[in-house]
């Protein structure tokens, strides 16, 4: 590793990552801490794939490293391709040897493909690393690399990797319809849930977040196999019909659903017990059209009388069991209320 002004010159060499071609070679942590940086997901622009600082983790990795013991896997970068010949690879030979030349001028350079919470405390801790780095990489690609070393990883937010198949699938749709659907509510401007999925990114509107995306693309799911009604309907005439129920609740239950964390409707059990009650009313629509006033219709009188507070009925219910406990309440409670309107 060398550094002449305005530039720093990695020495290293090139090798094969399976298909990919990668410069393999070694720095200090400082300087790659200062040349680097996480594409962590926007959720509110959808840019970017990684998942937000893990403080406390990064604060361990540190801890680590210092030890006179310590040693790590190279570190995983990407350079992505520039036109202004920000970075420049010369290879000095037909045995690999190379230079990776960066300027210091052009910003952060280096993508963290996977090396996030090991760099992100090393800023000032002097230490020589090993790296790998990918040569023109799209942002897809580091992203598909990205979810295959992390898929199982401890700790890696299940609904950013929800994110990521849906960005990288070719017909979402066809695929994971429940997570087409799940989506469908988080970006449509007219649905509640409109940009309250928690993605697993960082978000300016964080404190309006209100369900995560895996709870519920798997209510979603189960509301799905409850009815077939996938077998009848195109996925994005299901996804309207599922935004439409929840729009008469938003409006039902309108002092409710303001104060949410008060309530239980958009915590994992209410939203599954719900999504569950949806699929008992588009089972019993039969020919009916299961739209606003379909289901305005069937909800009006049932969930303005239940109590959906923490104190409520369905308090303290977590968990599979929690949620299969707390459906059969609400389904009480819709029958009794059924009964005596007929009586």
């Amino acid at each position: 590793m060398g550094e002449h002004v305005g530039e720093v010159v990695i020495h290293g060499m090139m090798g094969l990552s399976a298909q990919k071609e990668v410069f393999l070679g070694f720095a200090s942590a400082p300087l790659l801490y200062a040349l680097s940086f996480a594409d962590v997901l926007d959720e509110d622009t959808k840019r970017g794939y990684q998942r937000r600082l893990n403080a406390a983790h990064s604060a361990d990795f540190r801890r680590y490293i210092r030890l006179p013991e310590s040693a790590t896997i190279p570190l995983t970068f990407n350079l992505r391709k520039r036109e202004d010949k920000a970075w420049q690879l010369h290879r000095d030979g037909a045995d690999g040897v190379a230079r990776l030349v960066l300027a210091r001028d052009r910003g952060k350079l280096l993508t963290q493909v996977d090396c996030q919470h090991r760099l992100g405390h090393l800023q000032d801790v002097g230490v020589v690393l090993p790296i790998m780095c990918f040569l023109n990489l799209s942002e897809r690609e580091e992203m598909e690399i990205f979810n295959v070393i992390n898929s199982k990883a401890k700790g890696l937010c299940s609904s950013l990797l929800d994110f990521h198949d849906a960005t990288l699938a070719k017909d979402l749709a066809s695929e994971r319809p429940e997570l087409f659907i799940a989506l469908l509510l988080n970006d449509i401007e007219d649905s509640p849930w409109y940009q309250q999925l928690k993605l697993g990114g960082k978000t300016t509107s964080g404190l309006k977040r209100r369900a995560s995306l895996r709870t519920m693309q798997k209510a979603i799911k189960s509301f799905l196999n409850q009815t077939r009604v996938l077998k009848r309907h195109r996925c994005d005439v299901v996804g309207r019909m599922v935004i439409d129920f929840w729009s008469v609740l938003s409006v039902l239950l309108r002092e409710q659903w303001g104060p949410h964390q008060r309530n239980l409707l958009c915590k994992g059990v209410g939203v599954n017990a719900l999504m569950g009650i949806a699929g008992d009313l588009v089972n019993e629509a039969g020919d009916h059209d299961c739209d606003k006033a379909y289901f305005r219709s069937r909800l009006a009188d049932f969930v303005l009388e239940f109590d959906w507070t923490n104190r409520g009925p369905l308090g303290g219910f977590g968990g599979g069991a929690g949620v299969k406990a707390a459906l059969e309440i609400l389904r009480q409670a819709r029958g009794k209320r059924h009964l005596r309107q007929v009586s």
